[in-house]
């Protein structure tokens, strides 16, 4: 099964390469700041399944819509979608403590690309954002493939100006 991970698109017009990732993947996660619900709207037509959460910069519409946390068990591996994790000094703890029946944590929020795993096993992972870099050299987004219980070809992709 192939999965897309996005986050913190801020109601950016989304890069033809995000499209181009949408339509291949099984099940397209975003981990919140949708900032308006057109995005929402566009996903939900063309995303084969969409699993996402608000964050802090959606307002209500998207929060009577979107749940805080999404749980999903996709090939046997518990996802778990949040948008915020708070700093980075101590995640992996904080996150194994708060999600401790998931396999894997997406998030968002901070733009920057993480990718580690908790001492309990928890893998976290941040796909940064296709629409606004921030201080990343690249505007980026991940693929992965689940099957048969293990999450494998964990891909981050960056979004160059010409795919924009």
């Amino acid at each position: 099964m192939r999965l897309l991970m996005m986050s913190d698109t801020h109601s950016r017009k989304l890069p033809a390469a995000l499209w181009a990732a949408v339509d291949q993947a099984d099940v397209v996660f975003h981990a919140g700041d949708w900032v308006d619900e057109a995005t929402l709207d566009a996903l939900l037509g063309r995303a084969k399944r969409l699993v996402g959460v608000y964050g802090n910069n959606d307002g209500p519409g998207l929060r009577a819509r979107l749940p805080l946390v999404a749980t999903v068990t996709l090939e046997g591996v518990r996802f778990a979608v949040v948008h915020e994790t708070g700093g980075k000094d101590g995640r992996e703890k904080r996150c194994a403590a708060a999600y401790p029946d998931a396999d894997v944590l997406v998030f968002g929020h901070s733009h920057i690309p993480w990718d580690t795993t908790a001492p309990n096993g928890l893998r976290l992972l941040n796909p940064g954002s296709p629409t606004d870099r921030r201080r990343q050299p690249h505007a980026t987004y991940l693929t992965a493939t689940v099957s048969e219980g293990s999450l494998s070809e964990v891909t981050l992709h960056p979004i160059v100006p010409a795919d924009a």
